[in-house]
């Protein structure tokens, strides 16, 4: 046989890449032995399957947070990686949340020098406010972080994605399990984009594990472990549900504002964000949508418990869902056909070929704060210090025809509207309303909003008299003292830079 290929070399040398046939498995070995065949994704360890996976000192990690305040995926998988001796690693998560502290002493350690995430919290936020980190973390949306994958700034070479079930071969989802988390929008892009992707299960089922949210050809190897996360640490936090009266009372004003604001009819669709109160006004707008006979076309992004009742009273048609965050949605997502779950790319990629958040007539977006130019801050709190997160804040808030953030005026004696922003990470010409417990105001680029709410009888007051009545309760706050140097370089969704975080001084200082 090799005779046609020197004959084929001979006569076309542009072939010279051929080889000569061997045997049927001579490049796929494990066919020749069937547990091998079925089992060779399969490790022993967590450890193992590092080794095969082939990691290096200065390359990238990454991880999703669907379990939110419940994950047990990340801790695990660094302090396996700091016991292995791996440094100078990127941590790519698409999100970092308080349970994630112990991540502190992997950066002291060097096990830890750069990383990428939407945003953060407690303990680990704060030592990093303070100046933890040599390198300034980079913080980007949801969309934003798609972008960063496809332009090749953020390069994922091992990706450890927990699930709650797989099959052999790493067919997985996150609705079938003890714990299920629901969509896997954002490991589904990691798993399309990291060089090997490792998944950590909890629950081995037979082949073919369908639907699967992460395919088998996107998967290396699998490690069966006791478990990935608690789902009950989902729904808290920035996205727990609120019988705060403040909160309700803003969530109403928020309702009355989609009421009267002209996209309120049959075939609208809707976005509510992680806040409470965002999540709290699709319970207001119910009875509203009964009685005027309306019915969404769908809702996307985060979907809660409230999205999914008026789904399955007919109120709106589909759910579009990247991430689920709490267990009706997980549910629902089980059972309902038009509840879908999307990735990240298909949910805001900005640079993707089709982004679902343009196709939003409205959203409801949280804010730490907000100012005269209706800039929005989601990332810092009063004291400077990194709090929250980009999320996919700026990535529908530009994308939706009517944005609407809701905030209440003063929020611990500290004024929610302000002169100017700490932090800029959602643009003034991006946000249409603000809605809080003294009053709605619209932003002056959308008179027709304003004019519509006011017909309405709307207590529709200008940013400039919100900013007046927060001062005149609780004073001007005390201006924040920053160092010069930068902790934080905030992404806007294209990736260009919209602002930084400075590291906060002591007090003492």
């Amino acid at each position: 046989m090799s005779n046609f290929i020197e004959a084929l070399q001979k006569q076309y040398p542009e072939k010279n890449h051929l080889e000569p046939f061997v045997s049927a498995n001579h490049h796929t070995p494990w066919l020749n032995d069937i547990t091998q065949k079925h089992e060779r994704k399969l490790c022993a360890s967590l450890e193992d399957a590092i080794r095969k996976s082939g990691l290096k000192d200065g390359m990238t990690v990454s991880f999703h947070h669907h379990f939110r305040e419940g994950d047990k995926v990340i801790n695990r998988v660094m302090d396996t990686l700091a016991q292995m001796g791996f440094k100078n690693l990127t941590l790519a998560s698409s999100s970092l949340m308080s349970c994630n502290a112990p991540l502190i002493e992997h950066i002291r350690n060097g096990v830890v020098t750069r990383i990428f995430t939407s945003g953060m919290r407690g303990k680990l936020a704060d030592a990093i406010s303070h100046g933890l980190m040599k390198e300034p973390v980079q913080i980007h949306s949801h969309g934003g972080r798609v972008h960063l994958l496809q332009s090749g700034e953020l390069k994922i070479d091992l990706a450890f994605l927990g699930v709650p079930c797989s099959d052999e071969f790493g067919n997985a989802n996150g609705t079938v399990g003890k714990s299920r988390c629901g969509s896997l929008g954002y490991a589904m892009v990691d798993a399309e984009f990291a060089h090997k992707v490792v998944l950590l299960t909890e629950s081995l089922v037979p082949f073919p594990n369908m639907p699967a949210s992460i395919v088998q050809d996107q998967v290396d190897y699998i490690v069966q472990v006791d478990e990935v996360g608690d789902p009950a640490k989902i729904s808290v936090g920035a996205a727990r549900v609120t019988s705060n009266p403040r909160e309700l009372l803003i969530a109403r004003s928020a309702a009355d504002v989609i009421e009267h604001s002209g996209y309120f009819k049959s075939g609208f669709s809707i976005q509510t964000g992680s806040g409470a109160a965002s999540t709290a006004c699709t319970r207001f707008l119910e009875d509203r949508m009964q009685q005027q006979n309306i019915v969404a076309r769908f809702a996307l992004g985060g979907i809660t418990g409230s999205i999914v009742d008026l789904h399955e009273k007919g109120l709106i048609e589909t759910l579009l869902d990247t991430q689920c965050f709490d267990a009706g949605a997980t549910a629902s997502l089980a059972k309902n056909p038009q509840h879908v779950e999307i990735s990240t790319n298909v949910y805001a990629n900005p640079t993707g070929k089709a982004a679902c958040c343009d196709q939003l007539d409205v959203v409801i977006l949280s804010a730490l704060e907000i100012d005269l130019d209706f800039n929005v801050n989601v990332i810092t709190g009063s004291d400077g210090v990194m709090r929250g997160a980009s999320g996919g804040h700026c990535d529908v808030a530009t994308a939706a025809n009517l944005t609407i953030v809701v905030a209440p005026l003063i929020r611990s004696r500290i004024p929610t509207v302000v002169r100017q922003v700490t932090t800029c990470v959602t643009p003034g010409e991006s946000v249409d309303v603000l809605v809080t417990d003294h009053g709605i105001a619209v932003n002056p680029a959308r008179p027709e909003v304003a004019e519509r709410l006011q017909q309405a009888g709307l207590n529709v007051m200008s940013m400039e008299a919100l900013y007046q009545r927060a001062t005149a309760l609780v004073g001007e706050p005390r201006a924040i003292a920053f160092h010069d140097r930068i902790v934080g370089v905030i992404r806007y969704r294209d990736g260009s830079v919209i602002d930084v975080v400075r590291q906060v001084k002591e007090d003492n200082e």
